[in-house]
């Protein structure tokens, strides 16, 4: 049965999708990758991004990939033509907090259009099941903790990404209620770190890292001489940021989980949310000092 499940995996290239290809090929899945590859880097003279040339080598399995970006409707209905998709995971995204603050535009065309494009061709192609990458984003400031699904969202986010990711969560809510044939997982992340236990994958940012882990590994590796913290008066133990932190590869896992759910649901009436996270909170300070403490492996 599963190896006659086609998934189609946009951002597949990126930090989250390459890990969980990786995994999903594992698992015995066909697995289509569509990526516009302005966070991952491939040379002229390849098919495929070096790190899903990488995840090739890990898994013995070959991966179908086209370089095509959400918001070309063409192009990505051509992708749709050439194959029978069972499901959509949908990672396609631009991450960056600050940077959604200064280019706020850029965040909504690429994550909400973006998201409306594939949409769109999904159902001009009868595609029904999507499992979306949300955040923990969505939440805003947290009225109470530890946040459950049925915290609300969207009244106090704090930021244009995580604004992106909620608007997507209402799209696909009201496409839900309109189409009963859609059915749809919605998960959202809390801080996602680590690599593959090979070393071979990882988070290595193209740019200047926008999150803690890989700002640390730079620092320790001396990629960058140094790590700026920032806030020393937080009603925390030691007064920095406390985050949850899940390791890539469970999140990853959590991934196939979602997708054996949605494929083995009938199409019904359906728009669900679980939040990918391990419930304990560690500082910055404590993830500065000793990496260890939150078992990771930060190989760059």
């Amino acid at each position: 049965m599963v190896g006659d499940v086609s998934i189609l995996i946009t951002g597949g290239a990126g930090f989250i999708g390459s890990h969980t290809v990786l995994v999903l090929l594992e698992n015995g899945y066909d697995i289509i990758v569509l990526d516009n590859l302005v966070n991952a880097w491939k040379d002229d003279s390849e098919q495929i991004p070096e790190v899903l040339q990488r995840v090739e080598r890990l898994t013995g399995k070959k991966i179908t990939f086209y370089q095509v970006d959400l918001c070309d409707q063409d192009a990505l209905s051509d992708v749709f033509n050439k194959h029978k998709i069972d499901c959509v995971i949908h990672f396609a995204a631009l991450k960056a907090v600050g940077e959604s603050c200064q280019e706020p535009l850029k965040y909504y065309s690429n994550n909400v259009t973006g998201s409306i494009t594939l949409l769109k061709v999904m159902k001009e192609k009868n595609v029904t099941k999507l499992v979306f990458s949300s955040s923990s984003t969505v939440y805003g400031n947290p009225e109470y903790l530890p946040i459950c699904e049925k915290h609300p969202t969207g009244r106090s986010c704090t930021n244009p990404y995580g604004k992106s990711k909620y608007f997507v969560e209402e799209i696909l809510r009201d496409l839900v209620t309109s189409d009963k044939a859609m059915n749809v997982i919605s998960l959202r992340y809390f801080n996602p770190v680590g690599a593959h236990c090979s070393g071979e994958i990882g988070e290595d940012p193209t740019g200047a890292p926008n999150n803690l882990m890989p700002y640390v590994a730079q620092v320790a590796i001396g990629r960058r001489k140094e790590l700026l913290v920032f806030g020393n008066d937080y009603d925390t133990p030691d007064g920095t940021g406390v985050r949850d932190y899940i390791h890539i590869m469970d999140l990853a896992e959590g991934h196939v989980v979602a997708l054996e759910n949605i494929l083995q649901t009938s199409s019904v009436h359906r728009f669900n949310v679980f939040n990918l996270g391990t419930g304990r909170g560690y500082s910055v300070l404590e993830v500065r000092i000793s990496k260890t403490k939150v078992n990771l492996c930060c190989i760059l």
